[in-house]
């Protein structure tokens, strides 16, 4: 088996827990912190659809994904492909004791050499959740 790389961001959010897996799981809500548009998620099991952003250089701005896990408000994860690029994204969210939340999330699968794009997802997804704790805050 070959070796892979994994994509790991914690943040802790003052919003609730269910505020935060609603902000995960509402395609209309997605615009407002992520870089893509969620073109026909649901989160059902098996559900499949696309994370769309603007083409680039080498990269057609279409991501295929697929609902692996549903279990609200506490776990969601989809596969995530995008060329060579076939990883799984896992989200999860525990509720702390202040009434804030706890999410930890993970993109699993990256070739061990594929450092532009491990190190490409870690920065994507470190910009997308400090956005999505400003909406969360924003709502408060």
């Amino acid at each position: 088996m070959s070796e892979t790389e994994t994509v790991t961001v914690d943040i802790e959010l003052t919003s609730p827990i269910e505020r935060v897996w609603t902000a995960l799981t509402d395609p209309a809500g997605f615009s407002r912190w992520m870089f893509f548009q969620a073109d026909g998620f649901r989160p059902v099991v098996g559900h499949k659809f696309q994370f769309r952003s603007e083409a680039g250089p080498g990269w057609s701005g279409i991501v295929d994904a697929e609902v692996l896990t549903v279990d609200p408000p506490h776990h969601l994860s989809y596969t995530w492909v995008s060329g060579a690029v076939n990883t799984t994204v896992s989200w999860t969210l525990a509720r702390r004791e202040n009434g804030g939340t706890s999410l930890h999330l993970e993109q699993t699968g990256f070739a061990a050499d594929a450092h532009r794009e491990s190190g490409g997802a870690h920065y994507g997804w470190t910009k997308m959740l400090e956005q999505l704790q400003g909406v969360l805050a924003s709502e408060q």
